[in-house]
């Protein structure tokens, strides 16, 4: 059976083929900012369901295929912050986490002939250290425009770890894609071999 990632993001191929697993990539062309509008439930429940609904467009297009569906929310006391709109969004999100704790939510699914067969999503919890308007602009000088396609505005693989004083969490999670519980799921379906 093909394995398809309904996702065009570069760390989350990269994930799946470090770790051995062959796919194909297709653009998924959800309309995310629609299904965020009034969700009632929790950040797991929403990156569930943004995964899900990425995974569902590509599935009527390939029924063929098992089709992986994934999304990344970060919310700090309450609020939830999608990727930057520019630079300058950026900046003011970065002031907004200064001193906080961000909680970063990834969810990974499984479509099958339009099915959503497994689902799973975990939560990391990071505390940013204050941030000096002197370190977010040379920050951001250096690792923009790369931070623009990233919640939270940070890659935990690149200058981005500097944002943080302690983590709390599952690093393939903060990446965007919780793949341990992923690989097992696969390996059920009998897509990878136990």
């Amino acid at each position: 059976m093909t394995l398809i990632l309904a996702s065009t993001s570069p760390i989350r191929g990269t994930l799946l083929a470090n770790a051995g697993v062959a796919y194909a990539a297709e653009a998924p062309g959800v309309d995310e900012a629609a299904l965020k509008t009034g969700f009632a439930g929790d950040d797991a429940a929403l990156t569930v369901a943004l995964g899900e609904a990425k995974a569902m467009a590509v599935s009527t297009r390939r029924p063929d295929a098992l089709v992986i569906g994934s999304d990344s929310l970060v919310s700090i006391e309450g609020r939830r912050f999608d990727k930057p709109a520019g630079r300058e969004t950026a900046a003011e999100h970065l002031r907004f986490f200064s001193g906080k704790v961000m909680e970063l939510t990834s969810a990974a699914v499984l479509v099958e002939r339009g099915e959503n067969v497994w689902s799973h999503a975990a939560r990391a919890r990071l505390k940013v250290r204050p941030l000096s308007e002197e370190f977010i602009d040379s920050y951001l000088e250096a690792d923009w425009p790369e931070v623009s396609y990233c919640v939270g505005v940070f890659r935990l693989e690149g200058p981005g770890v500097q944002l943080f004083e302690s983590i709390d969490g599952d690093h393939f999670t903060i990446l965007g894609l919780p793949l341990l519980p992923l690989l097992v799921a696969l390996r059920q379906r009998g897509v990878l071999a136990s």
